[in-house]
């Protein structure tokens, strides 16, 4: 028996292994046929060098710089008091308990992973239910890297766009953390119950804090290299997804960087498969999100696996004169809400102990993500009409 066992899982490995290869072979097969095979493997390898230098660094000083203003934030009581002002909207905008506005920051001021650590805290996780504890995946990640985002949108000169961005993530953030609720409670009614049995420690909520210790020189130092240092391992951390992820994508969406000439092998080249098969659709594309290009549309599509892939292309667009303060509100709405949801998720409710609510978070955040980008288009139309 164990060695029929074995034989069907080698069969198995063995047809998904000549699967792969034929999706790989003609996935660059077909980029090779147009570009050639010399030019193909010199822009992908030209295109991530420049990925590199003009926008990896450049995002990894603005994670430390922001990585350092987020500790002196915590460490200064900032994060407190913020927490308390937006406290008591948790319940009627999110139907969660006050405590949650503490997730919400900290994920705005880092990553997503942040609710995690915070959700297995006894002293923070006590005052939720179950389901409402399993939507904090949701939650969290629709403000993950948020600062990060703001600063990168602003320092390219679209500050209006992207404040109004961060208000579509809000709008984002309350349908997702909603729409996971009712859908968990729909199918598992039982979650509807106290994460702990008891009474609440309520004295215990003042211990969802950051020591403070030393002096306050010590203190400001240890914050801005602590915080620093931080930056670094979130900066480090998208780098693969920015060379991969948004090389792959960009040789999908633009096509030669001289259409007279034919392809060079230079940066930024590629096939535009995606620009071509949104064309055909992108009636609606520029009705909801205000899109002129269908280049655009690698943006969101991106932002699904990493927000900072996507933030890669950005600066490519500006380039080419696509970005409007419209487009930056579209992407800062989306680029924060979606964050990446489809390669965190998994791993986020996976620890939490909630598997089986993988696929409603996602469907929930998927259509959070779009409405998002919808909320922000005409939030911008709104403003600009009105001013």
């Amino acid at each position: 028996m164990s060695a029929f066992k074995h034989l069907k899982f080698t069969t198995k490995r063995s047809i998904e292994a000549l699967i792969f290869l034929a999706i790989f072979f003609a996935f660059f097969g077909v980029l090779a046929h147009f570009m050639t095979l010399p030019h193909m493997l010199n822009t992908f390898m030209q295109t991530a060098y420049h990925l590199l230098l003009e926008t990896v660094f450049y995002i990894m000083a603005i994670c430390v710089l922001m990585g350092a203003i987020s500790k002196l934030l915590a460490e200064f009581g900032v994060v407190r008091l913020m927490e308390n002002i937006l406290r008591p909207l948790m319940k009627p905008l999110y139907n969660l308990p006050g405590v949650a506005a503490l997730g919400a920051v900290m994920t705005f001021l880092s990553d997503n992973p942040a609710i995690i650590t915070l959700s297995k805290d006894h002293n923070f996780s006590q005052y939720f239910k179950k389901y409402q504890l399993a939507s904090l995946t949701n939650f969290g990640t629709a403000f993950g890297m948020g600062l990060v985002v703001l600063a990168f949108m602003t320092g390219l000169g679209y500050g209006k766009g992207a404040l109004v961005g961060i208000v579509g993530a809000v709008i984002g953030s309350i349908i997702s953390t909603r729409l996971m609720q009712r859908s968990t409670l729909k199918a598992y009614p039982e979650l509807d119950a106290p994460v702990y049995d008891g009474d609440l420690n309520h004295d215990s909520e003042q211990n969802i804090s950051f020591k403070s210790e030393g002096s306050i020189f010590m203190r400001f130092l240890n914050s801005i290299l602590d915080g620093g240092k931080d930056g670094v391992s979130i900066g480090v951390a998208i780098i693969p997804g920015v060379l991969v992820i948004s090389t792959i994508v960009m040789m999908l969406t633009f096509g030669p960087a001289d259409a007279t000439v034919g392809y060079q092998g230079l940066a930024y080249e590629g096939v535009p498969v995606i620009a071509w098969l949104a064309d055909k659709i992108n009636f609606v594309f520029e009705w909801l999100f205000g899109f002129t290009s269908s280049e655009l549309i690698a943006f969101p599509l991106t932002s699904l696996g990493a927000v900072g892939a996507a933030m890669g292309l950005v600066p490519r667009f500006s380039s080419m004169g696509l970005i409007t303060n419209d487009t930056i509100a579209v992407f800062t709405a989306m680029g924060m809400c979606w964050s990446g949801y489809l390669s965190t998720h998994t791993a986020m409710l996976d620890s939490l102990g909630y598997r089986q609510l993988i696929p409603k978070a996602i469907g929930a955040h998927t259509i959070a993500g779009l409405c998002a980008g919808i909320s922000a288009h005409w939030l911008w139309v709104l403003l600009s009409l009105i001013f």
